[in-house]
């Protein structure tokens, strides 16, 4: 048997469902590359700390 009942849904509504599930995917989305973006951030500097380090290190001693 096939249903008879009118649809309740109409065409806006599915349209603004449809927005807001695509405005959501863009934001999570944004999120995960922002926290990509830290992560490099994060590693990137560490790499550069190391070399200043290692030149303080083999400076000649002072004697005072």
């Amino acid at each position: 048997m096939a249903s008879s009942s009118k649809k309740k849904t109409t065409m806006a509504k599915i349209n603004r469902e449809n927005a807001v599930r695509e405005r959501r995917l863009r934001k999570q989305a944004r999120k995960e590359d922002r926290k990509q973006a830290a992560l490099e951030a994060a590693t990137a500097p560490a790499a550069d700390q190391d070399a200043p380090v290692d030149e303080l290190s083999a400076s000649p001693a002072r004697d005072d």
